[in-house]
């Protein structure tokens, strides 16, 4: 069932009817004549007249069913009116947002996780809403937090291989995907998700520690790793240096052990001690 536009007129000069209305009806009834019948009439016809007035506010939508078939939603602004027989039901096309409860699940690594999300949405189509689905605002909730479980277990928590995608690394793909995955659920009740987005990504509490002291040690490692590389070839550098300006002459043995010590003294975490050597190379 798709939205389509119902019909109603401007409430304005129909209140100048309903007046007109009344005011013939109140003459007929005061005039004491055969015709007081008629103004009672009109009076009853003027109070029914009344029931087809409504309010439409803005970014808002009046669903309208005559006899419990649909009959269309009028969304112009201000004071309308339309069939009095029509039961009109308000629904609003602001743009609305909540934020997901915590939800416990695990990676695609078998880790659990704790992970939220703040989803953006409105509804684009009231018929959709109002007869596709029995609540819309509960139905986009409890879809939202499904669709939030089923994206988080679709991806690591911290990804292993460069360039594989995760929970923690790749924000932009993953809000996409978490977006695409929401609005697939909601399309059938008229719903348009704006934005989603992860408010909340922690390891659970019983392993949190352990994955800090992983992370720690792949820190730890990788900083290393950076110290190593860059000392190696310092080295290097000093030893093509001294060849090339003659400066020494030295053995493998000795270019050897002046690469221990440039080593030590470069990857070293605290501050080397000179030691002056006042003999002879080789002593």
């Amino acid at each position: 069932m798709n939205e389509r536009k119902g019909s109603s007129v401007a409430g304005i000069p129909v209140v100048g009817l309903c007046v007109l209305v009344a005011i013939a009806g109140l003459i007929l009834l005061l005039s004491r004549s055969p015709y007081a019948v008629l103004g009672v009439l009109l009076g009853v016809l003027d109070v029914f007249l009344l029931k087809g007035f409504f309010q439409v506010a803005p970014n808002t939508g009046q669903v309208m069913q005559l006899f419990g078939k649909y009959t269309g939603t009028v969304r112009e602004e201000g004071l309308r009116w339309t069939n009095p027989f029509y039961a009109k039901r308000m629904i609003s096309l602001r743009v609305r947002n909540f934020e997901s409860s915590k939800l416990k699940v695990n990676d695609s690594d078998g880790n659990p996780i704790e992970i939220a999300a703040v989803v953006v949405w409105q509804v684009v189509d009231t018929a959709e809403a109002v007869f596709c689905v029995d609540d819309y605002e509960n139905y986009v909730h409890i879809q939202s937090e499904s669709a939030l479980r089923q994206m988080a277990q679709s991806y690591p928590y911290d990804a292993h291989d460069s360039g594989q995608p995760s929970l923690r690394s790749h924000g932009d793909d993953i809000n996409t995907h978490l977006r695409d995955e929401i609005q697939a659920r909601l399309g059938k009740a008229g719903v348009e998700v704006t934005e989603a987005r992860i408010s909340h990504l922690a390891y659970a509490q019983e392993i949190a520690q352990a994955m800090l002291q992983r992370q720690q040690a792949s820190a730890i490692v990788a900083a290393r790793t950076r110290i190593v590389e860059g000392a190696v070839g310092m080295v290097g550098m000093a030893l093509e240096e001294l060849r090339k300006q003659g400066v020494v002459e030295l053995d493998e043995e000795r270019k050897a052990a002046m690469v221990s010590n440039l080593l030590v003294v470069l990857c070293g975490e605290r501050g080397t001690q000179p030691v002056l050597n006042t003999g002879t190379l080789y002593n």
